[in-house]
């Protein structure tokens, strides 16, 4: 079995991990600002939800056709190339428009082809990434560790909007792209120096041959399937993203047609939630959730739900409370998420993990565009405050469905079987082989 730096009871895996989340976490901040002003020039050039929410639907394109395969391709491949090629494809295409906006030559679609290749090399990265989280980390400091991360999301949703906001009125579109670049290019630093542990997988098959990548995608999906716990929770995922991603991807016109504001506003709403994410992900850092995890979950779903209520009942003059609803939904943002993710990166088998949460994350993606197609011209004909309300019901609805479900309440309790032929993978150290069993 494969030695890695999360079997070690020691704190040796802190230097190793948080050197390459430290370049990591700059480059976010690059990309952060960056999206930021490119969001804001559509809104500002066009002032339609049709083209926002196109700019959404194409950056989620990557995902929902080439996700799964891309996470059969990082199981396969070394997960430390796959993360320096990744962030030196974005340091390419942001190379490549701050030349555009240098020479005068961008358009609209040169907007929605980067947001394309950006979320292509995403989704390279972001399972490659996760993946060496769960190998690297200690079991017992993933939930940490996520709230770690929740709370650099927050810092990112502080900084960067207010950065964002400045860059726009004393710098070039092309100067803020080049800050993208060198961010980039930190990220792949520390990628050269730190060793990330690669999980032992079986190279052939039963009958002995080599495995090919639509077996590789069978066996997830076959993984997916067996667990009904997670199969229910995406399936409950893919009904409340088909409202909630128009509501946060239209929130430019919330601020602009609703409540009569301006880049400041809508950095100020982002900041808010940054700052929420930061005191959730803290907290959750400190605390770690409640014992059974998905309980952290569903309250954070039901509290997000409960402020995209309130933010499609705001009058136009209820920007401050609206920006207090951004806060506590980005607190509430950490508790769900930060819990999910070590629920599976301490559950699902290392060297299936790509595959895995890049299938989750692709079905749950899948039910977006459709939102996303009618959300655009509905705005545009009757409002955007609508999608904010039918967000949060479904919101509420499913997290109340979810904690009813007893498939879904105990999902974190049993671990799945090893996929076929595979050595020693389960993430405790036990036999996954076997009949899967309580890990609590």
């Amino acid at each position: 079995m494969t030695t890695t730096v999360a079997e070690s009871s020691s704190g040796a895996w802190r230097g190793p991990f948080f050197a390459i989340w430290t370049g990591q976490a700059l480059s976010l901040f690059g990309s952060r600002i960056a999206m930021f002003a490119l969001i804001w020039w559509v809104t500002e050039t066009t002032g339609s939800a049709t083209v926002l929410a196109l700019a959404s639907l194409f950056a989620m394109l990557p995902q929902i056709v080439l996700g799964p395969i891309a996470g059969a391709y990082v199981d396969r491949w070394n997960r430390r190339a796959v993360m320096i090629v990744a962030d030196g494809l974005i340091a390419l295409l942001s190379l490549w428009l701050a030349f555009l906006f240098w020479s005068g030559q961008a358009q609209i679609w040169h907007v929605y082809v980067i947001m394309v290749a950006r979320e292509l090399g995403g989704i390279f990265h972001w399972p490659a990434m996760q993946a060496s989280t769960s190998l690297m980390v200690p079991r017992e400091h993933l939930a940490r560790v996520s709230g770690v991360n929740q709370a650099l999301y927050g810092t990112l949703n502080i900084v960067g909007p207010a950065l964002g906001a400045l860059l726009l009125a004393v710098a070039a579109m092309h100067q803020i792209m080049l800050l993208d670049v060198v961010t980039a290019l930190v990220a792949i630093l520390p990628l050269f120096a730190v060793r990330i542990p690669q999980p032992e997988r079986a190279a052939n098959g039963a009958d002995g041959r080599p495995t090919s990548i639509w077996a590789d995608l069978r066996e997830a999906g076959r993984y997916l399937l067996g667990w009904k716990g997670l199969l229910l929770l995406t399936g409950l995922a893919m009904l409340v993203k088909i409202a909630m991603t128009p509501a946060f991807s239209l929130l430019p016109i919330l601020v602009t047609r609703h409540f009569g504001g301006a880049a400041p506003e809508l950095a100020g709403m982002e900041s808010a939630s940054g700052i929420g994410l930061v005191v959730g992900g803290l907290l959750l850092g400190l605390w770690g959730g409640f014992k059974r995890r998905i309980y952290t979950t569903m309250l954070g779903i039901t509290v997000i739900g409960a402020c995209m209520m309130l933010l499609g009942l705001l009058p136009a003059t209820g920007l401050s409370v609206a920006i207090g609803a951004l806060l506590v939904m980005g607190a509430a943002a950490a508790m769900t998420d930060g819990p999910l993710f070590a629920i599976l990166q301490g559950t699902v088998a290392p060297e299936i993990q790509g595959r895995v949460f890049m299938l989750f994350g692709s079905l749950v993606t899948l039910t977006s565009p459709i939102g996303l197609a009618i959300a655009g011209p509905v705005t545009d004909a009757v409002g955007v405050q609508i999608w904010y309300l039918a967000a949060g019901i479904l919101a509420v609805v499913a997290a109340v469905a979810g904690l009813l479900l007893p498939a879904l309440r105990e999902l974190e309790r049993y671990q799945p079987a090893a996929p076929q032929g595979a050595p020693e993978i389960a993430r405790d150290g036990r036999d996954a082989t076997a009949t899967p069993q309580p890990l609590v």
